[in-house]
């Protein structure tokens, strides 16, 4: 999947989180083209096709990321700043996907420009089902510019 498109982009490092997340959307049809990146490093690199992604090519944007606060090397507030801070990525939608509820993680994300902020659900089904909408919303219902 090196240089075609890419619908999701999952920056989780927590593997259960991400096994859900994958397992969710896959059971409607919404992880065709997903890129699963485990820090924040990677995903910079990735977007931005450098280090271990040089050979991708960083004009083929992710229709969405879902990215994770809390997470090694770089952390997703980080990540979300270098992305809205670059004209490239700067369009590229955002959704953080964490556990914390703290109110100043909201605010510095929203400073920050993401485009949603989604507390994830405890429980299997309300999880299972909180991703299958937000993956329907960001890919189907959604009408974001093309870049």
């Amino acid at each position: 999947m090196e240089n075609q498109e890419i619908q999701i982009l999952l920056v989780e490092d927590n593997k259960s989180d991400a096994a859900l997340t994958i397992r969710a959307l896959k059971k409607h049809n919404l992880a065709n083209n997903l890129v699963h990146l485990i820090d924040g490093a990677q995903a910079v690199d990735f977007i931005f096709g450098k280090g271990e992604y040089s050979d991708r090519n960083p004009d083929i944007k992710p229709r969405v990321i879902f990215l994770d606060i809390k997470m090694p090397k770089i952390n997703g507030l980080e990540v979300l700043r270098i992305l809205k801070a670059d004209d490239s990525t700067r369009m590229i939608p955002v959704v953080m996907m964490t556990s914390s509820k703290e109110e100043k993680d909201i605010i510095e994300s929203h400073k920050l420009g993401v485009n949603s902020y989604v507390v994830k659900p405890l429980g299997f089904e309300n999880f299972s089902k909180t991703i299958a909408e937000l993956g329907f919303y960001w890919l189907a219902v959604n009408n974001a510019p093309r870049q």
